[in-house]
């Protein structure tokens, strides 16, 4: 099984990963997850999430995964057991306390083990793997070696990390956000100190200590081939066109790689089009090296957000699309759509009408429903954004 993996912080998101190709979802409820900044799942969302996802035939996981304290164990056992009752396909946890949970009260969860674990050799997968461990979330340092090794000596079910933030510390070890914030990291209130910039000298020379964001597309096959079973896309605090973006580039490289038809124009093509959603630059950071110099922003790094993402396919009328605006755009603009199941078309806007079907120049209020004279083969739900690449450049 090769499955490709997406965040969501709401509903929103996981319906749009669903719909765009993620084969799996993973999600955080109110309680022990560590994105507490993330909107998350209520109870009733979490049904709601679950019996979306199954209906498309995509599986859910619910992460457990912070540290926990003696206090939070109260409860933990009728949440676990709530979980089985809606159908939750997993959990994600980092404590043992958790999996002794599970174990003694014979809950029947699919247990994988959070990267938090920071599992990089077969000896701790092996003790993780006796607990009742089914699957690993491996550390997001692990090397290539790191990997094929932990796969032969186990057999488990390998998740990796293929593209999204890195940490600057071990994954799941790092205090900077407790002492500088008193916010603790490892229960989900991270302050992302690594990423703030830090005056060094009186001519305001700053310094930070910021990783590059994770890139793995030139490897994906590679790490087919060596065994990895789940591709994992961080950010479950990210907006739907990032994920969207992201998990319908990697469902295209993934698919092209399985058919035998991958190019390196394919993989330079969706490295820019994934780099500039996100707005920092990526790399393969572990995977074949340890990092340098060049894998991290030292003397402080610029993060322009674009405005690319110009609104949503909400309905298809005929020929024409009700689209839900994000950001300004105006008749003449040349835009893409890309959506579930279609390829990115490239179109310019002739005209745009308001939704009393007046026509307008500009569509510059976020949010407002404007229509648009598209082609048939544009589906609800799709992207529209501004055409920055053209990837005949890339042939």
């Amino acid at each position: 099984m090769i499955e490709l993996l997406a965040p969501a912080g709401n509903l929103e998101r996981l319906k749009i990963a669903c719909l765009y190709g993620a084969d799996a979802i993973y999600i955080g409820g109110y309680e022990y997850s560590l994105r507490a900044n993330a909107i998350n799942f209520s109870k009733e969302e979490l049904a709601e999430a679950v019996e979306f996802a199954h209906r498309l035939g995509k599986k859910v996981y619910v992460t457990v995964n912070i540290v926990f304290h003696h206090n939070d164990l109260k409860g933990l056992k009728e949440y676990l057991e709530e979980l089985v009752s809606i159908h939750v396909d997993a959990v994600i946890v980092s404590d043992i306390a958790v999996i002794s949970t599970i174990k003694e009260n014979h809950i029947p969860l699919e247990i994988h083990l959070s990267t938090q674990a920071s599992t990089l050799n077969d000896e701790a997968a092996l003790f993780y793997q006796k607990l009742g461990v089914k699957r690993i979330v491996l550390a997001r340092e692990a090397l290539r070696e790191d990997i094929k090794n932990i796969k032969d000596k186990t057999g488990l079910d390998l998740e990796c990390f293929i593209q999204g933030a890195m940490c600057t510390s071990f994954s799941g070890k790092c205090v900077l956000s407790n002492v500088a914030t008193n916010r603790d990291s490892n229960r989900g209130g991270c302050a992302q100190i690594c990423r703030w910039t830090f005056t060094i000298n009186q001519k305001d020379q700053v310094f930070s200590m910021t990783p590059k964001d994770l890139n793995m597309s030139i490897y994906l096959k590679d790490m087919m081939d060596i065994g990895v079973n789940s591709f994992k896309v961080e950010g479950r605090m990210r907006s739907v066109y990032y994920i969207a973006t992201v998990i319908y580039e990697y469902r295209h490289l993934m698919d092209k790689i399985m058919s035998n038809t991958l190019t390196k124009s394919d993989i330079l093509y969706s490295n820019d089009i994934i780099n500039r959603c996100a707005n920092r630059e990526s790399t393969p950071q572990f995977y074949d090296k340890m990092p340098t110099h060049q894998e991290q922003y030292y003397l402080g790094r610029e993060e322009v957000s674009n405005q690319d993402f110009l609104g949503i396919v909400l309905e298809k009328k005929d020929h024409l699309l009700l689209v839900e605006e994000r950001n300004y755009f105006k008749v003449g603009d040349v835009v893409e759509f890309f959506g579930p199941g279609m390829d990115t078309k490239t179109y310019q806007i002739h005209k745009i009408y308001d939704e009393n079907m007046q026509e307008i120049e500009v569509a510059r209020h976020p949010k407002m429903h404007v229509y648009l004279e598209v082609g048939e083969d544009v589906v609800k739900y799709a992207m529209m954004r501004l055409k920055v690449f053209d990837k005949n450049d890339y042939l």
